[in-house]
């Protein structure tokens, strides 16, 4: 349960909005505490996690600065909230992005010893719903439309965990609200990176193979597609399968020949360069980055306007040819489900 809590309201100064500081803390009572708790919390289902980061010196960071301050001391709580909310009132540079509200919560850990680590979050509520209230009059009811905030999922929400803080604290990070604007949140806001763990590693080694096998591959060997949506199921299945990524093993397992081997080899590199990452040649794989990596390794063949063919498994029972009256695909399969 969290034991601070404070509220200011955030406009979109290139709106011609403004600024609203509260002064003092919000007194919820227990029941209100309770579902804000469950509102704020709510939407951190991911294990990606993330860390400030500076282009300069961290403690240039605005918002790592006011959660430092608030981590050391809790008295300076209200100052540091206003210094987060004037932060974030000036990193709106486009119109789009809508003003709200802005919690400022301080969670206290009721673990004792090593293990307690306190928790701030920071919480923006954006898009407003409407409902109906209805009221009981004599022998009569009375209808009326309102607006208010939907307790469904939050707008903007991080989490940061006090632990690490050399590197830049650990942070869940979620934005269900774009408005157009990517950055606004994560980079103008924040300034966070992903960390550099299992989960990153396992996420774009994934993605870098993808790329390559839907991307470079062709551009290199003669192969079909009925290929390429077999060296896809092959290699989610090696993650799938392993607790742990060796370049070695999956080379040798997913890719086999020892020239598409090498050919990979120089696309990861050049992939690293450009994006300015580097992935392990050996980690523990993240089951929960594989599960949502997952979704983008679509093995399908397109057919003209005509036909999907989703493949999922053996690529022996798949076999292509053409004749007189065209392109075509053989099936070979045990029964119909």
């Amino acid at each position: 349960m969290f034991s601070k809590i404070v509220v200011h309201r955030v406009g979109n100064k290139i709106n011609g909005e403004s600024l609203m500081l509260s002064q003092e803390e919000l007194q919820l009572e227990e029941g209100m505490a309770e579902l804000l708790e469950n509102y704020f919390l709510g939407s951190f289902k991911s294990e990606e996690t993330f860390h400030f980061y500076s282009d300069s010196y961290l403690v240039n960071n605005p918002v790592y600065s006011s959660v430092s301050e608030i981590f050391e001391d809790k008295a300076k709580f209200i100052w540091e909230s206003e210094n987060i909310a004037k932060h974030l009132f000036e990193a709106a540079e486009n119109p789009r992005v809508q003003g709200g509200e802005l919690f400022i919560v301080y969670f206290e850990d009721e673990r004792e010893g090593t293990e307690r680590v306190d928790k701030i979050g920071i919480f923006k509520t954006e898009k407003r719903e409407s409902f109906l209230k209805i009221s009981s009059r004599e022998d009569n009811f009375d209808l009326e439309k309102d607006q208010g905030i939907g307790l469904s999922k939050i707008d903007k929400a991080a989490l940061i965990y006090n632990n690490d803080k050399e590197t830049g604290y650990v942070l869940s990070v979620v934005d269900n609200n774009k408005n157009g604007d990517m950055y606004y949140w994560f980079e103008d806001f924040l300034k966070v990176k992903q960390r550099d763990d299992d989960y990153f590693h396992t996420q774009e080694a994934l993605m870098v193979y993808k790329d390559y096998i839907t991307k470079q591959l062709p551009q290199e060997f003669e192969v079909s597609k009925a290929d390429q949506a077999d060296f896809l199921n092959k290699s989610i299945n090696f993650f799938k399968e392993k607790e742990e990524f060796k370049l070695d093993d999956f080379a040798s397992e997913v890719l086999g020949d020892e020239h598409v081997i090498e050919s990979f080899v120089n696309f990861k590199t050049d992939y690293e360069q450009d994006m300015q990452i580097n992935i392990a040649e050996e980690f523990p794989i993240s089951e929960a980055a594989v599960k949502k990596t997952q979704r983008h390794f679509k093995s399908i063949i397109k057919l003209d306007k005509n036909f999907h063919i989703y493949i999922h498994g053996d690529r022996q029972k798949l076999a292509q040819g053409e004749d007189e009256k065209g392109k075509y695909y053989m099936l070979y399969f045990e029964k119909e489900v």
